[in-house]
């Protein structure tokens, strides 16, 4: 591994271990030799400039797409892969939200449970409603996905995402194309989320203000070097990392930086 690339120390709860991973595409490394864990029960953000192969990690992570080499294993699941016939202990939230137009948020969250539960309709309609609920969003239950702001259809993502009750829930840039205040709102509700439910969240994001407000530890990556460059709380990194890099990302080349 080159000096450029460092790897996160093990932690005592693992709920992610990913191991000396490569990732790519047509046969062509984006990030080498990627080490760390994700802690259970934390916030955990992957961020870094656009461009520098977050979503391309994110695929991997949620077995989209197959390593070059190295393993990722989700404890307790192994490998992450589609399985035609096994629900997958983990939610998404694509950065579109990725929810059905022509179906009511209900019926989009809905979803999950006819495929993967042998649950009753009605059951099904309460346990939807109890989602919409924990996103803030009782009372729009019938509403199309374009009824609704920008915001909202993140929330209602998220809602879908939670459907199964995963113990993981991974997030593609949920602040991207929302203003600061929804944002901040949102940001918010995956704190509420983490620590209400006790659900990890792995984030991939490069909103400066969402990091230093919700993440528990962080992983910068680097197109340059082709992985990670830093690991730790964002605060820790931000005030005393000797990478340049990583103090002009975390303080956008200002002397000072958030400290809330």
């Amino acid at each position: 591994m080159s000096s450029s690339r460092i790897a996160c120390p093990q932690v005592e709860h693992p709920i992610v271990r990913v191991r000396d991973l490569t990732v790519g595409h047509a046969g062509v490394p984006l990030l080498e030799h990627l080490d760390f864990d994700v802690e259970r029960g934390e916030v955990f953000c992957i961020l870094g400039p656009s461009g520098c192969g977050k979503s391309t990690l994110l695929r991997h992570l949620i077995g989209l797409d197959t390593p070059m080499s190295g393993s990722i294993e989700i404890v307790g699941f192994g490998s992450p892969r589609l399985i035609p016939d096994r629900a997958l202990p983990w939610g998404v939230l694509f950065q579109s939200s990725a929810l059905f137009g022509s179906m009511t948020l209900l019926e989009n969250i809905a979803i999950p449970l006819r495929e993967w539960t042998d649950m009753p309709m009605d059951a099904i309609r309460a346990s939807a409603m109890g989602r919409l609920a924990l996103v803030g969003l009782t009372g729009f239950e019938n509403h199309l996905p374009s009824e609704l702001s920008g915001g909202m259809r993140k929330r209602a993502g998220i809602a879908r995402a939670l459907a199964l009750d995963p113990e993981l829930l991974f997030l593609d840039e949920p602040s991207a194309g929302l203003d600061p205040l929804t944002a901040v709102e949102l940001d918010r509700l995956l704190m509420q989320l983490a620590t209400d439910l006790g659900v990890t969240v792995v984030v991939v994001t490069h909103d400066l203000e969402s990091i230093f407000t919700i993440a528990n530890r962080i992983v910068m990556l680097d197109a340059g070097a082709h992985g990670m460059i830093a690991c730790g709380t964002p605060r820790a990194l931000r005030d005393t990392s000797k990478d340049p890099r990583v103090r002009a990302f975390l303080t956008r080349g200002r002397r000072s930086a958030p400290t809330s």
